[in-house]
């Protein structure tokens, strides 16, 4: 499009031979849902952080809308690889999403990582996990569904647990017969697996 300059637009000056020079400016669209992505992120207690190559209007002008307070503008590769590792010396795991060429190393290097079907081929190499679509409600998903198998994965070693705590003094008090513990074993295996597969259903 033509028109005045922006400070969050990125600027174009065009001129052919005896004609008026002509100015376009660029901007880049928020991915639609990110408001509210960003939103119920925080809600859930995350921690949001916005490291960025372009220049800084832009940056803070993004970061304003999404309520993002934590933000770095003109940032290079290795100085997003530099924040994700003070963050992970904090204690912190951390989720990285990104789409551009800049951001491959940081995706290679956070401690989990997605990227777009959009983005650059690079990026989706990089990431642990690509998505598909226009929106950011995949990495919402993403994460619920990584809460959910953590939940589960405790909830089967507690069985597991139980199983032994049970099964053996049992079984060295000469009470569980060989058959009987391998009904027990296979009985204790068929649960956690029921267990596990109750994950499968809640993903559709």
């Amino acid at each position: 499009m033509s028109g005045p300059a922006d400070d969050t637009a990125a600027e174009i000056w065009l001129r052919a031979d005896g004609d008026a020079p002509v100015h376009f400016c660029f901007q880049d669209e928020m991915r639609p849902d990110a408001q509210r992505v960003v939103g119920e992120l925080k809600r859930a207690g995350y921690r949001v952080v916005l490291l960025s190559g372009d220049r800084e209007p832009v940056v803070r002008a993004l970061a304003r809308r999404l309520s993002i307070e934590e933000w770095s503008a003109r940032c290079l590769p290795a100085e997003k690889l530099v924040a994700l590792s003070e963050l992970a010396r904090q204690g912190r795991h951390v989720l990285m999403v990104g789409d551009g060429l800049n951001d491959a190393p940081a995706l290679a290097g956070a401690h989990a990582s997605m990227s777009p079907g959009s983005a650059v081929d690079v990026s989706q190499a990089a990431a642990d996990a690509v998505f598909q679509g226009d929106g950011l409600a995949p990495v919402l998903e993403t994460l619920r569904l990584a809460r959910r198998a953590q939940r589960m994965v405790r909830q089967n070693f507690a069985l597991s647990v139980l199983y032994n705590a049970l099964s053996v003094p049992l079984a060295i008090a000469g009470v569980m017969t060989p058959l009987m513990a391998a009904l027990a074993m296979s009985a204790s295996s068929l649960t956690v697996v029921g267990n596990a597969l109750r994950l499968q259903g809640k993903t559709r």
